[in-house]
């Protein structure tokens, strides 16, 4: 799976272990909410508040879920 990133964040090649899984685990569950073909298209700056913050709450009980 190919990591999609916003253009300010920084380069994949110089993301710590920590930072790339969480933007593979944002991507996953953006993939499973159906997001994924908008983000590949258009980028995660379109996706609407609705979206990044249903991708957001999920990663956050996935975490939590997971400590």
């Amino acid at each position: 799976m190919e990591v999609v990133m916003a253009k300010y964040k920084k380069k994949p090649e110089k993301m710590t272990p920590e930072e790339l899984a969480l933007e593979k685990m944002k991507l996953e569950i953006a993939e499973e909410l159906g997001l994924g073909e908008k983000i590949r298209k258009l980028g995660w700056e379109n996706l609407t508040a609705r979206e990044t913050g249903r991708v957001g709450g999920i990663m956050a009980r996935r975490l939590k879920k997971g400590k």
